[in-house]
């Protein structure tokens, strides 16, 4: 069987290079077509676990208090901000905000109601603002900077800064979708879906992906408006706009720049790379022509999958080019050794005995390859999940073009004349062999300690890490992030759900016809939920979440019962009082100050939590622990009754999988190419010895995060992955032909020096070239592609010192290929 393969596959390549090219071009036409659908998602959905309870929730807790997707615009005008010129300028800008399609409010100090000496009992509907005619702006500065509700949320307490909060449309569509969505799922896992229920099903996701894609290219639109209306206005102030949505788009949009900018850059590094080193133009065009056709293909084929493309998997297509130009150089350089010692041997001969030697342990390294990301399927996480099989059928397209085109477009090509001589030694490769040997066992010890040090490293990992940190200090969101953190309560938020106490104050009643606020209005009967032990009850909560460190702006209704108690003469307010003020409240005030914070219904509140993001010290797991526990310790809530939920918790939940999921794909990883190792070499002894540069190889990349403070987050989850992936495939070329070359020298370290002289010059040759390539990455703005970047790139390092060093010194120690047959003073 493996011979008529192989006849065939000859026959193919070989005899007919033209039909083996057009079928390429086809596919690449076809593919190709299919590329301009390939989509980036950046959402938040995108970085999620399905499945998790508390994504379920948060969607739901969303629905039912009609939480609005919503930017912040922080404005510190250059007139005094309750000046005249400043008040007008924010008017303006209010009024163009509001003219974009898709704004439905904005929250800003224009709506903030001022009381001036007005008593509780006064407040009416026809309330005082800073747009007031005649009002006091010093005294209206004094009251709103000190307002338990607009402090830190709408007005720094300098009174030097404010937010506009532009606030999107409800997205009814989406709860919609979603919510038929799951309960779907839900009932598919539980007992199984009918035909139709199952066509629904699959109709609903797709209509649930199409829209999700359509609202995210709207909300950039939104987004990329919005910043030009703010352009209009910076000669008259500094501006800055954060919120979720925005940090959402601008991560689409770095990734896209960098996708763009630095490919370009990795491209071109690569050329010159692959030109000092084999200054021939063939040998720079056919690595590159590999790179573009694979790539184009899998381009392609997410784009017909409608597979997006996540910020963890936005640099597969960097991954991709490694590969295919690793698999080509290999390639290269075996050719180029044959023509420089079989003289006597056509063209062709020698182009068929390159390919056809090196296709078996190119295929190993792919497979291999596809096992180390493979790994990433079982780590439970959306993204990383998809990272994996975008890299599972990238290599599987590196593998399969590379030995289709390369040797087809040889084939085409016309015959060198130029005369390869005997390949003089790389000093790179020969320096390790002569230190290998002059080292001796010495070189285990070295990596013992190398070991030793990298688990310390490793031990010192943390998960926890902030999105301002994604962005460089110079750049405009992380100066905004820091803005908002500092003088507006914080940039990204928690939701503490609690169900209440079903106790309060019996309400007053008349002496007769019943009670006084039963007068058949719906509205009017829920004021009876307003009892005073009840906003007692929000008032500590309140105070309990705000007095916490790590905590930024608390907005809830438990601030409406402080500033309710300041306006009674700092009296508590009984439930009368409550109820009277529940009816008397405008409709501007109630859809800012209730709706978003309590639900009658379910007799539950709502405490909106913002974050600290540039706090050095944040711990979102501690921070989520100390809210429950306090709650429950403090104020005498169960368990049952807290729910924290919301953007930073199901991102917390995300990093908190991560420690889990590494020690899991690792393993997975380690155990499954110990296994093609056996397959492959077909001995324990040389599988085991194999397996220890490339744990090294993992260990040190992990242990170097952990002693630079590189946090273990959704997207440097991957490096390990990688490392071994890269570190694998010069562990196999280099075995493989230390094996072959060793049957025929009869001594280990005479071998040594021989593969160091052969197959390591085209690792080296890889590695170089992709370091130079991957280089380019650090003059990006987007920190985690500085980080992919480097450690990538020191991660090519050593994979090829250890195959280079570690491993034949293994092999020289454990002998696992036999006694020598020859000793070094025989030869000599």
């Amino acid at each position: 069987m493996r011979s008529r393969l192989r006849q065939l596959y000859c026959s193919l390549v070989f005899d007919r290079p033209w039909l083996v090219v057009a079928l390429l071009m086809a596919t690449l036409a076809l593919f190709g077509w299919y590329a301009q659908y390939f989509r980036l998602d950046v959402s938040a959905d995108s970085l999620m676990m399905e499945g998790d309870e508390d994504l379920a929730y948060s969607r739901q807790i969303s629905e039912r208090y009609r939480v609005q997707d919503s930017v912040i615009v922080a404005v510190t005008p250059d007139e005094a901000l309750f000046s005249p010129p400043a008040l007008e300028m924010l008017q303006r800008l209010r009024e163009d905000l509001l003219d974009l399609e898709r704004i439905e409010s904005v929250t800003s100090l224009l709506d903030v109601p001022v009381f001036g000496d007005t008593r509780l009992t006064g407040i009416s509907s026809d309330y005082d603002t800073v747009l007031t005619e005649g009002i006091d702006l010093d005294a209206a500065r004094e009251e709103i900077t000190q307002s338990p509700i607009f402090r830190n949320a709408v007005v720094s307490p300098d009174g030097g800064t404010t937010a506009l909060q532009a606030n999107f449309r409800f997205d009814e569509r989406y709860f919609e979708l979603i919510g038929r969505r799951t309960e779907l799922r839900e009932k598919q896992a539980a007992e199984g879906l009918t035909s139709d229920e199952r066509q629904e099903l699959r109709e609903v996701s797709d209509a649930f992906d199409t829209y999700s894609l359509e609202s995210s290219e709207q909300r950039h639109e939104d987004i990329a408006r919005i910043r030009g209306i703010l352009d209009q206005y910076r000669d008259e102030a500094t501006l800055y706009l954060g919120g979720a949505p925005m940090i959402a788009d601008d991560l689409v949009t770095f990734v896209q720049s960098d996708l763009a900018t630095f490919s370009l850059g990795v491209l071109a590094f690569i050329v010159v790379a692959l030109g000092v080193i084999f200054r021939r133009l063939r040998w720079v065009f056919l690595p590159l022509a590999c790179c573009a056709v694979a790539g184009v293909i899998v381009v392609g084929i997410l784009g017909m999958m409608d597979w997006r493309v996540t910020v963890v998997s936005s640099n597969f297509i960097s991954l991709l080019m490694i590969i295919t130009i690793s698999l080509t150089v290999h390639l290269i350089v075996r050719y180029r050794e044959l023509r420089s010692t079989r003289h006597h041997s056509s063209q062709a001969r020698q182009l068929r005995h390159a390919v056809l030697v090196m296709f078996r342990p190119c295929l190993y390294t792919a497979l291999t390859t596809i096992v180390a990301f493979g790994s990433l399927l079982v780590s439970g996480i959306n993204p990383i999940i998809s990272f994996g099989w975008m890299m599972v059928m990238g290599v599987a397209a590196a593998l399969l073009v590379v030995f289709l085109l390369f040797p087809a477009m040889m084939s085409l090509l016309p015959v060198e004349k130029k005369d390869y001589g005997a390949a003089s030694p790389l000093p790179f490769t020969d320096g390790l062999a002569r230190l290998t040997d002059r080292a001796g066992g010495h070189v285990l010890w070295v990596y013992g300690v190398v070991l030793a040090v990298s688990l310390v490293g490793v031990s010192r990992l943390e998960v926890e890490n902030a999105f301002i940190n994604y962005f460089s200090e110079d750049t405009e969101i992380h100066q905004g992030m820091e803005l908002i953190d500092q003088k507006l309560g914080g940039t990204l938020a928690m939701d503490v759900v609690v169900d209440l106490s079903g106790s309060g104050e019996e309400a007053p009643e008349e002496e007769e016809g019943g009670a006084w606020w039963d007068d058949g209005d719906e509205e009017s009967s829920e004021a009876y939920w307003f009892t005073g032990d009840r906003m007692d009850e929000l008032q500590r909560i309140h105070q309990f979440l705000d007095a916490h460190p790590q905590t930024g702006k608390v907005l809830s209704f438990g601030a409406v019962v402080e500033l309710a108690e300041q306006l009674n003469g700092d009296e508590p307010v009984d439930s009368f009082l409550w109820a009277v003020l529940y009816d008397m409240l405008p409709d501007t005030l109630r859809e800012t100050v209730l709706t978003p914070f309590v639900s009658i219904e379910d007799n539950q509140a709502r405490f909106n939590v913002r974050v600290m993001e540039s706090d050095p010290d944040l711990d979102r797991d501690q921070l989520i622990r100390d809210v429950e526990q306090g709650l429950q310790e403090e104020l005498g809530y169960s368990a049952d009754q807290i729910h924290v939920t919301g953007m930073l918790v199901l991102y917390n939940n995300v990093l908190q999988s991560l420690y889990e999921s590494q020690i899991l794909t690792l393993g997975v990883v380690l155990l499954a190419i110990m296994i093609m190792f056996l397959v492959l070499f077909r001995s324990p002894s040389l599988a085991a010895l194999c397996i220890i540069p490339n744990i090294i190889a993992a260990g040190f990349v992990l242990g170097l995060m952990g002693w630079l403070a590189i946090p273990l987050d959704i997207m440097t989850i991957t490096i390990a992955a990688i490392s071994i992936g890269i570190g694998v495939d010069n562990t196999i070329h280099y075995m493989h032909r230390f094996r072959r070359e060793f049957n025929r020298i009869g001594n280990y370290r005479e071998t040594m020096f021989f593969c160091h002289n052969s197959i390591a010059r085209a690792m080296f040759f890889t590695s170089m070239t992709i370091v130079a390539g991957f280089s380019i990455l650090v003059l990006s703005n987007f920190i985690p592609t500085i980080v992919f970047g480097l450690l990538t790139s020191i991660a090519m390092l050593v994979a090829l010192i250890g195959a280079l060093t570690l491993l034949p010194q293994l092999l020289i120690t454990f002998k696992p290929l036999g006694p020598e047959q020859v000793t070094r003073q025989e030869m000599e």
